[in-house]
């Protein structure tokens, strides 16, 4: 089957570390990546736990490998080639040189949520597991759209990750189609793009930053103005945790 590139999907993408953990003297624990390479748009939000020694690189592996082997993965067993490839990246924490278990006892000391989707032909499936969220929009004004919701435990402050034993048990998906826009974003943008029980999002959020991402042609002046926002007093007040948003004009 010859591959369809995505020549005219844009995408932005933007990341910033929270002060806990610059007051930490850490790096951001959040990774994203997306591809437009292959058969198929793929996009994925990790955020490495804070309580984890090393959840930025569990971020950085989950995404590296659903990227890897979803997108040309036939979108008919799309579910289960999403199992196998969140199988191949505890596998890889399983031997990986930090891990000094070599074991999968071992692996949530990479603990990291994932938010991620896979679109083919307009048809998308969001990926889930613990918090963060996704978006996907099918009008211009932000009043149709299909959610991805954060999931946290018994506590507010309690999520779920993909390195638990149980993963799968938290491991949600969500369909949707015919979308013109997507939004997939770490936790710590959630308390600004929705509403408090997460029943509505929040369009004086969304919408200024919709509209300007549509407007703005230059790559590195919308990456820039994401920074900047999202980096702002009242944004660090509000969540003082990472922040990462990626964004996706089908």
């Amino acid at each position: 089957m010859k591959k369809i590139k995505y020549k005219n999907i844009k995408v932005r993408a933007a990341s910033v570390t929270g002060p806990v953990h610059i007051h930490r003297g850490e790096i951001c624990q959040d990774f994203c990546k997306y591809s437009t390479r292959g058969k198929n748009f793929v996009g994925v939000v990790s955020d490495g736990a804070g309580s984890a020694k090393y959840g930025r690189i569990g971020a950085k592996i989950v995404c590296d490998t659903l990227i890897d082997l979803l997108e040309n993965a036939p979108l008919k067993n799309i579910r289960e080639n999403i199992i196998h490839a969140i199988n191949v990246a505890r596998y890889k924490l399983i031997f990986h040189r930090y891990n000094l278990t070599h074991n999968e006892k071992g692996i949530m000391a990479f603990a990291a949520t994932v938010v991620g989707v896979v679109y083919y032909q307009n048809e998308g499936l969001f990926f889930h597991i613990g918090d963060g969220a996704a978006l996907a929009f099918s009008s211009s004004d932000l009043s149709h759209y299909i959610a991805s919701k954060p999931e946290n435990g018994v506590f507010s402050c309690e999520t779920y990750f993909y390195t638990m034993d149980d993963w799968q048990e938290t491991l949600r998906f969500t369909s949707f189609s015919n979308a013109d826009t997507l939004m997939l974003m770490s936790d710590g943008l959630t308390n600004f793009s929705f509403s408090g029980d997460y029943s509505q999002i929040e369009p004086k959020f969304l919408q200024p930053i919709n509209d300007f991402l549509l407007q703005e042609k230059n790559q590195k002046k919308a990456t820039r103005a994401l920074i900047n926002t999202f980096n702002t007093t009242r944004a660090k007040k509000i969540n003082p945790d990472d922040k990462t948003f990626l964004w996706v004009k089908l």
